[in-house]
């Protein structure tokens, strides 16, 4: 009997040195970092400057994988439902913990099949206007929705995202009647925007800032509690009438459920670094 229990001992020892062997050598060859989102969006882009700084830690290459639409859900399922390595891993926004209230049926729990690694950012959205509507203000957006009700459409990264609820707080609010276009991500709807297909939209201040800077967009208001820094002429949302109102996307990292604590470990320290 006890020499049973040692061999036992002895052989869950070696797993565990070998298990503690492979978790020492982890990466030993490129990582897959999944975007649920199309390239160039706010997200698309955190993620590339990350990826890069990540590999230069880790010293292996990071490479980005887009795989949009459904809000997120394609990417999410696909990382949900790989190999808990630490080689699959998971780049998304709040859509992640809002799909749940939202859809019915879904192909992941996201609560059970993924793993938190890291906080990455704290994004601000801005509430934006083709420059060839009339207004300059919240006020005179209202205005103008009022007296043109069902003319005015708004964009959004997709059903259910942040993008979509934060606008829909503001139709709802100001008992405006806006048809909402929904896009695979921040960057087809912007360019939109720009274009003049759709009419206004609220989202992350890093997608739009470029094209506010250039005059192709026009930045009537802000949803953060205070004032952004880099745009201090903006109003925030709580001061143009919606007392209290506040609303930022936040981006992080995960990867699939049973991926080993070191790993996590040693994710969660590169992407902090």
């Amino acid at each position: 009997m006890t020499a049973r229990i040692t061999r036992r001992l002895a052989v869950l020892a070696g797993a565990a040195l070998l298990a503690g062997a492979a978790h020492a050598a982890w990466p030993d060859k490129p990582i897959t970092l999944v975007v649920p989102f199309p390239p160039g969006g706010p997200t698309d882009m955190v993620a590339r400057v990350l990826a890069q700084a990540v590999g230069e830690q880790l010293g292996q290459s990071v490479v980005v994988d887009n795989k949009p639409g459904a809000n997120g859900n394609i990417g999410n399922a696909f990382v949900a439902k790989a190999a808990p390595d630490g080689y699959t891993v998971l780049y998304n926004t709040s859509s992640l913990a809002l799909s749940p209230a939202l859809y019915k049926k879904m192909s992941y729990d996201p609560r059970k099949d993924l793993a938190p690694v890291a906080l990455t950012a704290v994004v601000p959205l801005g509430l934006v206007v083709n420059p060839q509507l009339p207004v300059k203000t919240v006020a005179e957006l209202v205005d103008y929705a009022k007296k043109n009700p069902g003319k005015l459409s708004y964009g959004s990264a997709g059903n259910g995202n942040v993008t979509h609820l934060t606008a829909f707080q503001v139709t709802q609010h100001y008992g405006i009647e806006a048809t909402h276009v929904p896009y695979k991500g921040s960057a087809p709807a912007d360019v939109d925007l720009v274009a003049g297909q759709i009419h206004f939209m609220t989202d992350t201040i890093n997608s739009v800032a470029p094209f506010i800077k250039d005059g192709k967009l026009r930045l009537l208001a802000v949803s953060t509690a205070k004032r952004l820094p880099n745009f201090p002429e903006a109003p925030t949302l709580a001061e143009s009438g919606m007392n209290g109102f506040e609303a930022r996307a936040w981006q992080g990292v995960m990867v699939p459920a049973g991926t080993p604590a070191p790993i996590i470990e040693r994710l969660n320290q590169a992407f902090l670094q």
